[in-house]
Formats: C-alpha cells, structure tokens, sequence
C-alpha cells in the first residue's frame, strides 16, 4: 500500500470530504513546511550555533531562547507572501504581525507558539509547535486588521495543529473533523501519514503537572491530587502514575497517544492571575486537539473553546485529556 502524503492526505480531504477550503489547505501545507525547517534546525544544536539565550525578554517576560525568534521568524516568512493570511500574532511579539501591503491579504488569521517548551532546547528534550487557524472577519481585505479580530472563542477555530520536535518529527491536525498525525520522512524530506483519526485511550490512571507547585494549588486541585496520590487504597481505588516534560505540546502528545490528564492550574503566587499558560497560543488550539480526539479541556470553570478572549496574551488555567478522568476532576472543582 503506498505511503499517504500530507499534500495527498488535504487534497483528498478537499475533493472527498469538502470540508477543506483551498485557501485553507494551502495554509496548512505552508505551516508545514516551516514546522519542517524549524525541526532540521533544531536537530543542529550546537553544531549550528543556535543553543542558548538572549539578553532579551518577550513580552511574557520570559528570556527568549535563540531557537524562540529563529522559530517565529520562519513562520513569519513561510505566510507573509502566500496570500492566505490577513495577518498572524505570536506569543514571541507583543502586537499581532499585519500581511505587509505588498502582498496579497487572505482570508485566514494564524495564531502560534513557535517554540513551546524552549527551556528544553539546551539539554536535548521534547519541543514544539503550537498553531491555531481563524477565520478572519468579513470585510477585513478591506481594512487593516486589529488585534479584537483576533479575540474569537476557541469554538471558532477553523484548524489547529501542532509539529512536536523529539525522537521523531511529529505534525498533528485538526479542521474540526478528526484528528490526524503525520511523521517527517528527513530521507525524503516529507510528511507522511502515521495515524488517522487519532483518539484519547480511556481508562490510563496517568496525569501530568508541575508537583512541585503544589503548596500554591487551589484546595480542590490539591485534594484531587491526593486522592490520585492515595493509590489503590485511596478514595480513587486506583494507582496512578505521573509525567511531566516541561513541554505541553510534549505532554499533550503523550495523552493523545497513550491517555490520562494534564494539568497546569492556577496558583496562589499570582492570584490575580486566571493561571500561567496562553489561551491563544496554547488553550485553545491544544484544547481543540484534545476535544477532536474525544476528550474535555476545561479551564477550571468553563470548558476551554468556550472561554470569550479579552486580550492577545490572555492567561488561562489548563486541565485537559481524557474524557472520563476529566469528568472526574471538574466534579472536584465544583464549588
């Protein structure tokens, strides 16, 4: 049986399905393609020179790694000309990124991270890509794009998707009929198609966080915890395992492939703060990932794709994966 390419698999998508515009398909493939060249970046290290920081922050306040802008400028090249794009915002620059007047404005809105997980980079760990597709207003070929176009509910996503940089290069998608996973061929230099219809296996007694946080939890997330902790014997009846990469997209990956949950919640440290992760960059494209592949994202009070954006780098909450253990933890967040 021949190999499925990802420019094979989106044309048949298109032709069979109709469920993928041709302004959309492009798109996708031109992501792609720089998801690519981030990996054989990447996959140089030090021996292309670009491990390490800069002496500079983004507007998280985080010291941006070197990978970090090399990663944003290749996305920020690969849609610029293409003409599918009316503009496209980055987690790694403060205000969204208009297609330059030279070129033709498209109909789409690109939203990404281009290098979750950077703190990796330099001791050989798990990274990716996170991206989240909208569609842009009407009439806004006409006029320049404002950041309140970008600020639609995780609902209104046309596509999402995320490369993930580890053993193998790994690009999984959604357009809201399934979700599907592709592995890089470097001999070749393609995508190929590795997992159709993905789904969250049930029933794996598995979640990742950040334990060392736990003295700054909320008492319910505590309390889930440690019924999970209590094993066996506890008020779960059952023993539970734990990961934790420092990678979402990473983490993500691990539960879309083999189940459990991931959290990352608010603390106490920030109060004011709804929790440390983007809903934009983030939430919201790993959240519908997650709810395609028949899962629950839930920000600790309403599901995730529900949640109405009020700024470019909104903070969010994130509890995520599988279905029924996600059941499970929004009964213990009930008030």
């Amino acid at each position: 049986m021949s190999r499925v390419s990802l420019t094979r698999f989106l044309i048949e998508q298109q032709r069979e399905c109709g469920n993928l515009p041709p302004q959309l398909r492009l798109l996708i493939e031109v992501i792609a393609r720089a998801c690519k060249a981030i990996s054989y970046t990447i996959n140089k290290g030090e021996l292309g020179g670009v491990l390490g920081s800069l002496e500079q922050e983004n507007v998280q306040g985080e010291v941006q790694k070197k990978l970090d802008v090399l990663a944003n400028d290749y996305l920020i090249e690969a849609n610029e000309w293409g003409a599918t794009l009316a503009a496209l915002a980055s987690e790694e620059m403060e205000a969204i990124h208009p297609i330059p007047h030279r070129y033709p404005r498209g109909e789409y809105l690109l939203v990404y991270d281009p290098l979750d997980g950077s703190s990796n980079i330099d001791v050989n760990l798990s990274v990716g890509t996170i991206f989240s597709i909208m569609a842009a207003p009407e009439g806004s070929a006409q006029r320049d794009v404002t950041e309140e176009d970008f600020l639609q509910p995780g609902r209104k996503q046309v596509a999402a998707g995320y490369a993930l940089y580890g053993p193998q290069t790994t690009l999984v998608l959604t357009f809201g009929s399934g979700v599907h996973g592709f592995t890089l061929d470097r001999e070749v230099g393609s995508w190929v198609l590795t997992h159709r219809d993905m789904k969250i296996p049930a029933g794996n007694r598995e979640f990742a966080i950040n334990a060392s946080n736990e003295r700054h939890w909320s008492p319910e997330v505590r309390r889930y915890i440690a019924d999970c902790l209590a094993g066996k014997d506890g008020p779960r009846g059952a023993n539970f395992n734990m990961r934790w990469t420092g990678s979402m997209v990473a983490d993500i990956h691990r539960i879309l492939t083999r189940g459990g949950v991931f959290l990352y919640p608010w603390d106490k440290r920030e109060p004011n703060r709804p929790g440390k992760l983007r809903l934009m960059y983030e939430g919201n494209p790993l959240g519908m990932i997650v709810e395609q592949a028949g899962g629950k994202a839930f920000d600790g009070h309403e599901l995730m794709l529900d949640v109405q954006p009020t700024t470019l780098h909104q903070r969010v909450a994130v509890m995520m994966g599988c279905a029924q253990e996600m059941d499970q933890i929004m009964k213990y967040m009930k008030p």
